[in-house]
């Protein structure tokens, strides 16, 4: 699960760029009593009301012996996550996470923003002849940003 701006941004300074609460309430919706898998900085950035996220399980990748992020299990590599991970889980961010997890989806829940926003934490492209847009909803303004909630699935394979 990813909110994206046009050029890729989803991140600036370990925080989000932008404040939609129709996004977020759709991430409560599509996570809620599932399992989320998210870097250090991600489970970090999130407020500390919210961290771990309620009603999910935590999956936090670090590379650094002995971290603890309280109320989530903590995992050395993506590999070992998604072994620990029994059904849909979904990918939170940071960038070098859907960068490594995106070779392995076979979908991805896409916010995306229209227009090119400044930050410094991207995703990567979802190259059109890999993958396709299978559901895109009506545009939605809020804090000055349009976006649309997509779904995208990976070309040639089942879903």
């Amino acid at each position: 699960m990813v909110a994206r701006a046009s050029n890729g941004v989803i991140g600036r300074d370990g925080g989000l760029p932008w404040r939609l609460p129709s996004d977020m309430r759709r991430f409560r919706e599509l996570t809620s009593g599932g399992t989320v898998l998210m870097g250090r900085k991600t489970f970090e950035s999130l407020p500390a009301a919210y961290r771990p996220l309620p009603g999910r399980r935590n999956l936090v990748l670090s590379s650094s012996a002995g971290y603890a992020a309280e109320g989530a299990e903590v995992f050395p590599d993506l590999g070992s996550a998604l072994r620990a991970c029994a059904g849909e889980c979904f990918v939170i961010g940071g960038g070098a996470v859907y960068r490594e997890a995106l070779a392995l989806a076979d979908r991805a829940y896409v916010t995306e923003v229209a227009g090119e926003i400044g930050g410094d934490a991207l995703f990567p492209e979802l190259a059109p002849d890999e993958w396709r847009c299978v559901e895109r909803g009506a545009p939605i303004t809020e804090d000055e940003h349009s976006f649309s909630f997509c779904v995208y699935e990976r070309a040639g394979r089942a879903s």
